[in-house]
């Protein structure tokens, strides 16, 4: 299981604001909020957090598990309005399973963030 996930960013309140709207769809907020960095979180503890420290980190792929498709597509709707690209529209994806339903987007620093679920409509 995993704990945490720590991007490393060239501008971290470029991506504060980007994050703190594109995960809202799926419940998550800002919640440590540091100079070179920031926390978010879904339930209380966080588990994604933004760090400007040295090189950034390559372009990663990170998924956020939503617990149906209204909040995929709201997920992507919102990421694109806070300034990611479209790198995939919600959809059904039957390469991966019949219910996987998944929307991508690049982040301003060229990440590949995913909404998904795997529940049946």
């Amino acid at each position: 299981m995993i704990d945490h996930v720590t991007l490393n960013v060239r501008d971290v309140e470029a991506s504060k604001v980007f994050y703190a709207e594109a995960l809202r769809p799926l419940g998550y907020e800002l919640t440590m909020d540091f100079v070179e960095g920031a926390g978010f979180a879904a339930q209380g503890k966080p588990d994604f957090f933004l760090a400007q420290r040295g090189e950034p980190s390559a372009p990663v792929h990170v998924a956020f598990r939503s617990p149906d498709r209204k909040r995929v597509d709201a997920f992507h709707e919102t990421a694109l309005a806070a300034g990611g690209t479209d790198n995939g529209p919600p959809g059904i994806r039957r390469v991966y399973h019949e219910y996987y339903y998944g929307a991508y987007v690049l982040d301003p620093e060229g990440n590949n963030i995913e909404a998904v679920t795997h529940e049946p409509e």
